[in-house]
């Protein structure tokens, strides 16, 4: 099947494209022309998904999903969330919204966090979601060079005892385990059993 994944970020179309593998071509907005603006307004990882996710729908005509992500920390009442990727303020890049988060965690001993994932799929103008969540804390310092946004401080609880974040997994261990690994992998999952797959293929 041929699906839009409504993003131009080479992290995450890399890592969908190898979740799903070559049983689903994955397609960014540049491959299908999309360069708009599109609009992120909600206050809701669920909210913001479906948005872009229809935007393209009823743009182009096409099979699209997207996702948002937060990363959901106990101490800070689930902050930064839905604002994770605009935490430091807007202009700010990923580099700002870590060294805002480790001052915000400086005198906290609860150090739990969570990444959580909402995939939207919309299929002739009906949207299918699907959550992923991965569970595990904040370390005091950035240790790992890969990965993107938050990775380098957050360690996974099925890495715990390596004390590796997910900045130092490889693309296949992070895959496995990740937030959004899970939410597309259940999306995979359905896809394999939907009929109107057989229609847009």
């Amino acid at each position: 099947m041929r699906l839009v994944f409504a993003t131009n970020n080479q992290h995450k179309l890399d890592e969908v494209r190898h979740i799903l593998g070559s049983e689903h071509e994955v397609l960014s907005l540049n491959d299908i022309g999309c360069h708009e603006d599109i609009p992120e307004t909600a206050d809701t990882l669920q909210g913001n998904s479906a948005q872009k996710a229809l935007f393209v729908w009823e743009r182009y005509g096409v099979p699209c999903f997207a996702d948002d992500t937060g990363l959901e920390v106990e101490a800070l009442g689930g902050a930064p969330g839905v604002y994770s990727a605009r935490y430091a303020g807007e202009g700010h890049d990923s580099a700002a919204n870590r060294r805002k988060l480790l001052q915000q965690m400086q005198a906290e001993n609860n150090r739990r966090a969570q990444f959580r994932t909402v995939v939207t799929l919309v299929v002739d103008n009906k949207p299918y979601f699907f959550e992923g969540i991965v569970k595990g804390r904040i370390i005091t310092h950035e240790q790992g060079d890969g990965g993107f946004g938050y990775d380098s401080l957050f360690v996974p609880d099925e890495y715990s005892e390596e004390e590796k974040t997910f900045a130092q997994l490889t693309q296949e261990q992070k895959n496995t385990i990740s937030h959004r690994g899970r939410a597309i992998s259940k999306m995979a999952q359905w896809l394999q059993t939907a009929t109107f797959c057989r229609v847009h293929r």
